[in-house]
């Protein structure tokens, strides 16, 4: 093995640059040439490639997003998208590939080791969606970013007595919602391996007042079935039968950027080099995470087969501490 190329790929999460760090410094520390691929899955196409060596990734173990960029490539999808990218691979004399990304990007790796190119994966997504890493590299910082947000608006849910609905990210995943609504003290979560109708949730917080609280933050995913649009509209429609005020706020994007936190970087740095040292060994096939506070390597297959719920059980302790 001489040449060792790295990408990252779909939605960009806080230390995905210190993983790209890490391989390429290991790399070079074991005498392998790196290079960087942009833009993704659509750059491995293109055949969008740059040399890495240890000054051109210094600086970046701090900086949030990813400096080779990132893309959703439907074209990669296809097989002949897969087979263009296998060719500039080879095109290029790279012998391995490191693909630092969530679970979409995982089941492209897969795919490109059942064609024979030699492939380690960095669970990376901040869904924390992804088998075989107990915690993925940017949802500690996407949770803290979060919460930050939780602890703000409650300050002025409690200053107008009003109820906030608070939309964090999560398409199919209810991670993020069900953890920074637990660590952010919300009356209710919503998530999407759950269902919750509107009428649920509204005499959900009608118990609350009545208990005496004079607010209540509710935390959706944006994947829950009715969504914070969803539900602002059905408060607003029964809004004299219901009889509270309701304000909506989505964090959207700002939950994938900012600084990383020491968790993210540590982890993502861990992952970065073992997952060169990985390939180097003359091992390939897998997904690099961390599992019980140690690096493991998971077959991709097995890794993607399916998506990693969030403990449902922690759904009771968030009810049971609304009270």
């Amino acid at each position: 093995m001489k040449r060792v190329a790295v990408l990252t790929s779909g939605g960009d999460a806080p230390g995905m640059n210190a993983a790209v760090r890490a391989a390429v410094r290991t790399g070079a520390a074991l005498g392998l040439e790196m290079l960087g691929v942009r833009r993704g899955y659509a750059g491995l196409i293109a055949g969008d490639f740059v040399p890495l060596g240890p000054r051109a990734v210094g600086g970046i173990i701090e900086r949030g997003g990813t400096v080779l960029g990132t893309s959703r490539c439907t074209e990669f999808l296809a097989d002949a998208g897969q087979r263009e990218a296998i060719a500039q691979l080879q095109r290029h004399e790279i012998s391995g590939l490191v693909v630092i990304g969530g679970n979409g990007s995982q089941r492209g790796a897969c795919a490109l080791g059942r064609q024979g190119v030699r492939v380690v994966g960095i669970a990376s997504t901040i869904d924390n969606d992804l088998a075989g890493s107990d915690v993925t590299i940017g949802a500690t910082t996407a949770l803290g970013i979060a919460l930050e947000a939780i602890d703000r608006l409650r300050v002025t849910a409690s200053a107008h007595g009003r109820m906030f609905l608070v939309e964090v990210m999560g398409r199919h995943s209810g991670y993020l919602a069900l953890h920074a609504g637990i660590a952010g003290g919300a009356e209710a979560i919503l998530i999407p391996e759950i269902e919750t109708e509107p009428e649920s949730l509204a005499a959900a917080v009608l118990a609350a007042y009545r208990r005496g609280k004079s607010h209540a933050i509710v935390v959706v995913a944006e994947g829950a079935r009715h969504d914070a649009d969803a539900l602002a509209r059905h408060f607003e429609a029964h809004r004299e039968r219901l009889g509270f005020e309701l304000r909506v706020s989505k964090l959207g994007h700002i939950q994938r950027g900012g600084v990383p936190c020491a968790f993210d970087r540590l982890s993502a740095t861990v992952l970065g080099a073992a997952a060169v040292q990985e390939l180097y060994a003359g091992r390939d096939g897998v997904l690099a995470g961390i599992v019980a506070g140690k690096t493991t390597f998971t077959p991709l297959a097995a890794a993607t087969a399916a998506r990693k719920n969030p403990d449902l059980q922690l759904m009771e302790l968030a009810r049971a501490l609304a009270e």
